[in-house]
């Protein structure tokens, strides 16, 4: 591992700013759910198809899908209709492990749930378990050698613990070792800290320059500008919107600041503590504009107050006006 820890690489943000880059979106697909608590499938396939159309990636299984709460058969239908509503057409999926502290690392586990998602045709993102963020640095390396084993390719995922208790966001050493196998073709970052990010980004730019560092930092969605691509679960709110966002910096067109303020605005209004209740102001948004039937989240998630809908329907207003453009 040839990166020292916490090297800044003599960073400067400003000098890193890439103008008319043409940047890769992935959005994570909300699970929606029907009035009588079942799963709202018909609309999940809408928003799977939209979001594709749109021109991003769309990511089923991920924590906007509520993938630590659904059961298995729930997971494996989720992906099968995506396969189906995008027809050859790419997508990515989550590969969760549940397991408790003090696990160790459960290898044939995350193959069980690799072979799911590859077989269908999906990307596998590795989620991360105790059991994963357990092992010592050269253990987490390792373990991901072996994922390598069993994927044509895969995107990584390190998330701090604001998210989840299993999270763990890896030394920068780790980090340049994962950017080392070649089966890892990017990774999900969620620290929350634009400097980490921008840290990833020059070893990136330095080490492996086709290496995607995926930002799921919500609070920051200008991380685009930079060089970072997206996963996001903010982007389910709008992938149209979204989109338009990506087409105006790679125009280099001035109103990419205005609609990423509008967007970023969201993102902190929907994104407060407690994080997941992002989940509702979710379905709350979609409800609004009429591509949800209900704004039923999973029982397992926190809940928005119905106040929350007037600020939601003021940014939606706000939004309507770009569409077109």
């Amino acid at each position: 591992m040839g990166v020292a820890e916490n090297s800044d690489f003599s960073i400067n943000p400003h000098a890193m700013i890439r103008p008319g880059r043409k940047i890769t979106g992935m959005s994570a697909i909300l699970l929606p759910f029907a009035a009588d608590g079942s799963v709202d499938w018909q609309s999940f396939d809408r928003h799977v198809g939209r979001t594709a159309a749109a021109g991003l990636t769309p990511a089923v299984n991920m924590d906007t899908g509520y993938v630590n709460l659904i059961d298995e058969p729930t997971a494996i239908t989720a992906l099968d209709r995506a396969k189906a509503v995008l027809a050859g057409r790419p997508f990515v999926a989550g590969a969760f492990v549940a397991d408790s502290p003090g696990d160790t690392f459960n290898p044939d586990a995350y193959c069980r749930r690799i072979e799911a998602i590859a077989s269908r045709g999906g990307t596998p993102v590795i989620f991360q378990s105790f059991g994963l963020t357990g092992l010592d640095d050269n253990g987490v390396v390792e373990a991901y050698r072996k994922i390598a084993g069993k994927c044509g390719k895969f995107i990584g995922f390190e998330l701090g613990q604001m998210f989840a208790p299993f999270g763990r966001i890896y030394s920068l050493p780790v980090y340049e070792s994962l950017m080392g196998i070649p089966q890892c073709i990017g990774a999900k970052h969620s620290s929350l800290s634009r400097r980490l990010e921008w840290q990833r980004l020059a070893l990136r730019d330095r080490i492996r320059p086709d290496f995607k560092v995926f930002t799921g930092n919500d609070l920051a969605i200008d991380m685009v500008i930079y060089g970072s691509d997206y996963l996001l679960g903010l982007s389910t709110f709008a992938p149209d919107i979204f989109a338009l966002r990506d087409r105006l910096w790679r125009q280099c067109d001035a109103g990419f600041y205005e609609l990423n303020d509008l967007l970023q605005y969201l993102g902190f209004f929907a994104f407060r503590d407690p994080v997941p209740g992002y989940k509702h102001n979710a379905a709350q948004f979609l409800k609004l504009r009429g591509w949800i039937a209900t704004d039923r989240t999973h029982p397992g998630s926190p809940a928005r107050g119905e106040s929350d809908i007037t600020v939601l329907r003021d940014i939606l207003d706000r939004l309507e006006g770009w569409r077109g453009k």
